[in-house]
């Protein structure tokens, strides 16, 4: 805040969080602890950006004033870094009833008026973010996360992810799913003692052709082959 004779002014830098083609606003409070009413005026350096309202006014003894100044919305990033921009406030006393009649030679120096002035600086500040969302629970078992009803009140929504696989769990418990895959068991074991048993008999024949020097017919080895193939597709479909 700024100690001066005739208005207090805060703050001394006008910050804008900067977005692009957006209106962007600041305030300005104007303090006047004198016993004198106080005109003010502001002028910036880039006219044609800005948007003073007031940009002109009186702050009557022991009273405030709230300036509002806005940023025009800009199509591009801003190329002076820091900004170069600035303000210029000037002050003067002025007579109790004029409240209206404020003219330009009002905060002409020339003029013998006692004219205070203000150079108030421009800066960018980030956007505000927005609000980081809530923590999710634990992934075990059920995870509530918050949500903010209509009344202001708290609620609890479950973790749906959870609550799926629990219902896969309980349905893998059920009667009819366990009979299912004890009978996929069983044809699969069946299946398997199946291959054994003709593998073994496949070598029974290779043995015995060996011994009588006859050998084993081509064609019965090729349908033995066939069946231990068939075989297995069907327990890797199981």
């Amino acid at each position: 805040m700024s100690n001066r004779e005739l208005l207090q002014i805060d703050p001394l830098e006008l910050q804008f969080p900067f977005e692009l083609k957006k209106q962007i606003s600041c305030s300005l409070q104007l303090t006047n602890t004198s016993d004198n009413s106080v005109a003010f005026k502001v002028k910036t350096t880039n006219p044609k950006k800005y948007c003073v309202r007031p940009n002109t006014g009186v702050v009557l003894p022991h009273s405030t004033c709230d300036v509002t100044v806005t940023m025009q919305a800009q199509k591009e990033a801003p190329s002076d870094l820091p900004c170069k921009d600035k303000f210029l406030l000037q002050s003067v006393v002025v007579s109790a009833g004029a409240t209206k009649d404020i003219t330009p030679d009002m905060f002409n120096k020339e003029s013998g008026n006692r004219v205070e002035e203000c150079k108030l600086r421009v800066s960018y500040v980030p956007p505000p973010q927005p609000p980081s969302p809530v923590r999710e629970g634990s992934e075990e078992g059920f995870s509530p996360r918050a949500s903010l009803s209509e009344n202001g009140t708290v609620n609890q929504i479950p973790d749906y992810n959870s609550m799926s696989r629990a219902y896969v769990d309980s349905l893998e418990n059920t009667p009819e799913v366990k009979a299912l895959i004890s009978k996929l068991s069983e044809e699969k074991n069946h299946g398997i003692q199946q291959n054994n048993k003709l593998m073994q008999e496949l070598e029974l024949l290779r043995r015995q052709g060996n011994r009588s020097h006859g050998g084993i017919p081509f064609m019965y080895v090729i349908i033995v082959g066939l069946i231990g193939i068939l075989l297995g597709y069907l327990l890797k479909r199981t």
